[in-house]
């Protein structure tokens, strides 16, 4: 499959892992590679670049990708089910959006920013009108029109980043949406808690966890992708999943954040996963408020086998 070929991420994402790709890929299990896994499960799909590779290098038989995040779930089977109607949306937005200056461009993302967050209360994500094209159209242009690609809501589940002030962001790559489209057709995508993928988990299975990291500082945290920060409680009741998938015999892999970056004793993660292959492998730190603190990190991954 050639570069111009292949599917991408749509979404730039927080903690996405395209840097990490290789390291993670070299570690992927033996059986996936041979075809003896038939099924791929990813709990937290974020912008999904472990399940392009995956999908597109070893064509599981069953692919199941989840998230919390109901915005992001919307957009990713609004892209899969409506991609035309999308890309029509994306088009009238770009064309606005380059027909202005800076200012204009600004007031334009405002805009956006508030019809989306006011049609949040009474939004139907279960049925959402116009099989949530307009929302998810919404959700991409601001994302690749605010400041670092970030996805951040408050408490109250609204988006909060603020503009970007990018000249030409690829507001709409209509090429890339079709073929993202159809590397997703007969792939499943739910919205839910991390713990509701265990209804497709068993000894044919690799899972890729990638959970919203915990934060190596504390001013350093990522983790508000959706309402209802991803704290200690969540990594130790992560651990536990691990545990008990583990015990059905499937492949895991998992990835964060590593502590000892900040504090060479904390042990957080080497206690939490206590009995598994825990590796650290080097990753650069690419948003931060101070362009000085952004650089070479260590991540951790977490295998089973």
């Amino acid at each position: 499959m050639t570069e111009a070929q292949a599917a991408k991420p749509f979404l730039k994402w927080a903690g996405g892992k395209g840097q990490l790709l290789e390291a993670i890929s070299a570690r992927f299990p033996g059986e996936l590679v041979d075809g003896t896994l038939r099924r791929y499960v990813e709990p937290f799909v974020g912008g999904g670049a472990v399940f392009f590779h995956v999908a597109q290098a070893f064509h599981p038989d069953e692919i199941v990708l989840m998230d919390a995040n109901e915005e992001l779930v919307l957009t990713w089977r609004a892209v899969r089910d409506a991609v035309e109607p999308l890309i029509k949306q994306l088009r009238t937005l770009l064309y606005r959006y380059m027909a202005e200056c800076q200012p204009g461009q600004q007031r334009l993302f405002l805009d956006v920013r508030e019809a989306f967050n006011a049609g949040r209360p009474n939004y139907d994500f279960q049925n959402p009108p116009d099989g949530g094209v307009e929302r998810a159209a919404q959700v991409i242009f601001l994302n690749r029109t605010c400041f670092n690609g970030l996805f951040r809501v408050n408490s109250r589940a609204l988006f909060n980043v603020p503009f970007g002030k990018y000249k030409s962001p690829r507001i709409c790559d209509a090429e890339n949406l079709r073929q993202v489209s159809g590397l997703l057709r007969g792939v499943r995508v739910e919205c839910g808690d991390f713990e509701q993928a265990a209804a497709y988990i068993d000894r044919e299975t690799f899972v890729y966890l990638d959970p919203p990291y915990r934060p190596i500082s504390r001013t350093a945290s990522f983790n508000s992708y959706a309402a209802g920060a991803f704290g200690d409680d969540a990594q130790r009741r992560l651990a536990a999943f691990y545990r008990s998938m583990d015990g059905r015999g499937a492949k895991l892999l998992l990835s964060n954040s590593d502590p000892k970056n900040e504090d060479p004793d904390d042990h957080y993660f080497d206690l939490l996963y206590e009995g598994f292959r825990i590796e650290r492998v080097p990753a650069i730190r690419s948003i931060n408020v101070n362009p000085g603190k952004r650089g070479a990190v260590n991540e951790i991954l977490v295998g089973n086998y």
